[in-house]
């Protein structure tokens, strides 16, 4: 009997020392060994290996832009398809600073396709490519040589786009990673469009389609892309800068003349 009382007057003491400490604000019991916390969340993190090889959860990966951007390109039937994936792909951060995608200009029968670089401020506003005081100087530099981007006749005409078609903080280049999202989207415009011969503008659009940069040393020299001709030339911006580069240019337009008759 006084081990019976003696049991239930350890419980009372006990009970009465937890209400105690619940009282001080204690959430937790205290065991009899202390507890590494760190290895309990690494565990947690870090399963058992085989424990990891029964289960087999496959982990999701983040999305790779460029394929993605690939993908949206393939699945494009028609420009207009291709100017709605273009304008629904997210993962260009500079979307998200551009007011409008400026996707292309022209006519899209041309036997002439020009790729420019990227959209400045007067293109972002518009959402028209070559716009701004250098569409402007393109314009007169075509009208040299017989072409318009408003011609309705494929023969004088010239259809237009950029390799970015969302405008740069500060007029900066695109960066290496910038310009491989678009490079699917670009692969397609050009197939859809189907061109005879193409302008490559600038370096970014150089570096773009024939991976090289160096605009001074490839202007005028043709070579071959997307299976056409595609003669870099200097970027109307770089002759407003420049004006003694405009012989040059005219000895370009010219030589493309030349080509087109062919």
């Amino acid at each position: 009997m006084d081990g019976l009382h003696g049991d239930a007057a350890d419980w009372d003491l006990a009970l009465a020392l937890l209400e105690w400490q619940v009282d001080l604000g204690v959430t937790e019991a205290i065991l009899d060994a202390p507890v590494d916390r760190y290895a309990l969340a690494e565990a947690a993190v870090r399963p058992a290996v085989g424990a990891a090889e029964q289960t087999a959860v496959p982990v999701a990966r983040a999305a790779d832009p460029v394929d993605e951007a690939r993908r949206a390109a393939e699945a494009a039937g028609s420009l207009e398809a291709l100017r709605e994936a273009v304008a629904a792909y997210e993962h260009c951060d500079l979307k998200r600073g551009a007011r409008n995608t400026v996707f292309c200009d022209g006519n899209p029968l041309a036997r002439l396709m020009l790729i420019g670089e990227a959209p400045g401020r007067e293109e972002d506003a518009a959402g028209r490519p070559f716009v701004g005081r250098a569409g402007q100087l393109l314009d007169r530099m075509l009208a040299a040589i017989g072409i318009s981007r408003t011609s309705p006749d494929p023969e004088a005409a010239i259809y237009i786009t950029n390799v970015m078609p969302w405008r740069p903080p500060q007029n900066r280049d695109p960066s290496a990673a910038e310009v491989a999202m678009m490079k699917p989207f670009l692969a397609r415009h050009v197939e859809l469009v189907a061109p005879e011969v193409i302008v490559l503008m600038g370096n970014t659009a150089c570096a773009a389609v024939l991976g090289r940069t160096g605009i001074t040393r490839l202007r005028g020299r043709w070579a071959e892309a997307y299976g056409r001709p595609v003669l870099p030339m200097c970027h109307p911006a770089y002759l407003l800068r420049q004006p003694e580069a405009k012989r040059e240019s005219w000895a370009d337009l010219l030589d493309l003349k030349a080509r087109l008759g062919r």
